[in-house]
This record gives C-alpha cells, structure tokens and sequence, in this order.
C-alpha cells in the first residue's frame, strides 16, 4: 500500500462527515451571571468561534426545541477588533435532512443599552419580557418546522460593554459570526440560512444580509426578512428636536446619539443636548427599554427642549447616512413586513427605506398590515413570513414588488 493511500484512510477514519478536523470538546460555561463574564484576557481564537457554552433554560429556550444552548462567541467590532458577545442556539426535533438542518439567524428589537437587557438573560420577570416572549412565539414557530435558529444578543448586551445601537455593521457581523459558533456547537446545523429581525433588529438583519456573502464565505445567503426594520435616522431626530410634546421616540434617538458619539469622537453631544439632558443621560442605562419610557426623566421630558439652539449635527449626520438600511445592495431576495398602526417605526419611513432598497436593485417583497402595530408586525404577518422564507429554501424565485410598491403609510 502506498504511503499516500495509507494516510487517506486514516484521514477518512478520524475525520467527521462535515469534513472538518475532529473537534476539541467545546469548553463548558459557568451557571448563572458568570457565564457573562469573559475569561481575562480573552483566549484567542477566530471569529464565531465558541469561548463557552452550556445547556440553557430561560425565555430564549423554544419549547419545540430539542435542545437549546447558551454560547459566549467570538465576534467582530466596528474596528475590527474580537470581542466577546453571547446568544442562543435552537436546535430542531427529530432527525436533520440530507445537507444538516436549515438556519435562521435571528435579531432582536430594542431592549435597551445596559447589559442586563440581553434577551438570553430574560426569565418571566424579565424587565423586557413581554416582548421577547413575542419573539419567542414567533422564532418557535420556525424551529417546530424544523429550523435551527440562533440568536445573537449583541456585543454590549450580556457581557457588560459598549452596545454599538443602530451601527449595521458590528451588530449585522454579530449576527453572521452567530452562525458559526452555532454550526461549532451542533454540526448538523447546514450552510444554508436565511436572516430575520424586527425593529432594531430589522435594521441588524438587513446589514447582516448585505454583508453575509463576504463576510461567511462559506455559507449561502437564501433570504431575508425585515419587521418594521429601524430606518431614517435624521429624519426621527428632525421630528424629536421639532417636537414640543413628550416623545415615544426621544430615548431611541438618545440612544443612537450615545452610541454614534461612543466610537466616532467627532461627535460632541455637548454641541447637541443641552448640560441637562447630557446629566441625564445615565438614567438610561438605568433598567431597559420599557423603564426607560416609563418612568423617571425621560418619560416626562419635553423633546425639543433637550437640545441646544444650532446644533452641530454634521459629523452625526454622516455616521447616521453610513447606517440607513435604504443605501444597501442584498444579494439574496427581502421580504420587508410594516404595520400601518406602528407608532414606533413610523409607517412612512419604512416606505421610504423600501423604495430606496427597490432603487437599488434589490428584489423586495413588501407587506404592508393594516391594524397592525410595531409588535404585531411579527404576529401578523409570521404566515408571510414562513411562506416567504419556506419559499427561499426550496428553491423558488422570488417575485418582486418593486414594480408596483404598496404603501403603509399616508
């Protein structure tokens, strides 16, 4: 026997049918709060490589799982750098199909800025527990049709950090690197996936399937579904610094201002919001979402008065055209869904951002539901979805509605 055969056949005994080396066992995570503390320094490894992991039981672990599993991954900053961000891995029942199971990666609307408001830390007095139970009701539905879905918190939700809020690139790679860990901890997870997100989220998934066909190689981009995806930036601003009410939207703009200013420090906030909104700014890592709309000062506080007269709004202004979703090129067909009734993603931006999309090139779906507002987005229209992404899967052609573009809004 030549030498060479000899090595094939060794090679052929020790290696798995997914055709990679034979995998280390993956290093089991700490119970409770520690497994969101990262080793110090963090060991080095690629990224969507797995740093811990273990078996996972709180709102994230869908029922019609067979199994659900906490991951501490590697992922990618906006600079490039690793950092260590957390999420869930929903592997299906029963036996996976001939090319390991199909995947969704999942992302999530906002939940707030501090680390506490991560969806894998929720439990049924969870601060943002409703909503991600939606989300959890809506994800379950795929894995009972026998799709893996995984999801990424985010870097800065879990492991305490900075959360780059409304930046499509960090978040976006968060989500794709999700990928990876996942296939590392359950190998029968497939190369094939699609993208889903509502809200914050929404804008995540559109990034993460732009960026997907480079950013994972080695994966195949099948489709895309956007929920009243976050979009135009200057114009919620405009409308918040105009307003002389109590605004819904004025603590998602001061998150993004918060998040913009973080990592491009040409952004002065002191030549935007007055001394005491900047005072005030703590409050809202104080709690979530919800807490932040409220109670305490920003519940009560008046939108235009926050800001300084003449603000210099120009260096925000060019990293918030960087993050408009509408600017996008997504090689994979869109389904976009909007609520008509949605007060938090206002239904006319949404229209704009698709239109932008359509001008693009891009192959969109959109569905526009009337009565329907921003968290009924993924309840009323999760048939259209299952239909638009069982549809990808099995290799149909996606129809386009640019052509003739519905509205939702006025």
């Amino acid at each position: 026997m030549h030498v060479k055969s000899a090595f094939a056949i060794i090679a052929a005994l020790v290696l798995p049918l997914s055709g990679g080396a034979l995998a280390a066992p993956l290093a089991k995570g700490p119970d409770g709060a520690a497994f969101y503390v990262p080793p110090q320094p963090l060991p080095k490894g690629a990224r969507g490589s797995v740093i811990w992991q273990r078996p996972f039981a709180g709102t994230m672990a869908l029922p019609s799982a067979a199994s659900t599993t906490l991951v501490l991954y590697r992922s990618s900053d906006a600079q490039g750098r690793v950092v260590p961000v957390t999420g869930t891995v929903s592997i299906p029942k029963g036996e996976a199909p001939k090319g390991g199971w199909p995947v969704i990666t999942w992302s999530h609307g906002t939940t707030g800025l501090g680390p506490a408001c991560a969806p894998s830390l929720d439990n049924d007095n969870g601060p943002e527990h409703p909503y991600i139970a939606d989300i959890r009701t809506l994800i379950d539905g795929f894995v009972a049709k026998g799709y893996a879905v995984v999801a990424s918190d985010y870097q800065g939700l879990g492991v305490a950090g900075f959360q780059p809020f409304l930046q499509g690139v960090p978040t976006g790679r968060n989500t794709l690197d999700m990928l990876r860990a996942a296939r590392a901890i359950e190998p029968k997870i497939g190369t094939r996936y699609a993208v889903m997100g509502h809200s914050q989220g929404g804008h995540v998934e559109l990034f993460a399937a732009a960026q997907g066909p480079a950013y994972v190689p080695e994966l195949k981009l099948l489709g895309n579904v956007a929920f009243a995806p976050g979009s135009q930036i200057k114009g919620r601003l405009d409308f918040v610094m105009k307003s002389d009410k109590v605004e819904l939207s004025l603590p998602y703009v001061l998150y993004v201002l918060q998040s913009y200013a973080t990592n491009h420090r040409e952004i002065d906030l002191t030549n935007i919001l007055t001394p005491q909104a900047i005072a005030q700014l703590p409050v809202l890592m104080d709690g979530c979402m919800s807490k932040a709309l409220t109670t305490g000062y920003w519940s009560t506080a008046i939108a235009k008065d926050q800001f300084v007269p003449n603000p210099d709004l120009a260096p925000f202004l060019r990293v918030a055209a960087q993050n408009e979703p509408g600017t996008l090129r997504i090689a994979a067909p869109t389904m976009v869904v909007q609520g008509k009734a949605d007060v938090t993603v206002f239904p006319k931006d949404t229209d704009t951002t698709v239109k932008a999309l359509c001008a693009k090139g891009n192959v969109i779906d959109y569905l526009p539901l009337a009565d329907t507002d921003h968290n009924g987005s993924m309840k009323n229209g999760a048939q259209a979805a299952h239909d638009f992404i069982d549809a990808r899967f099995a290799g149909k052609k996606a129809a386009s509605a640019c052509k003739a573009l519905p509205k939702a809004g006025p």
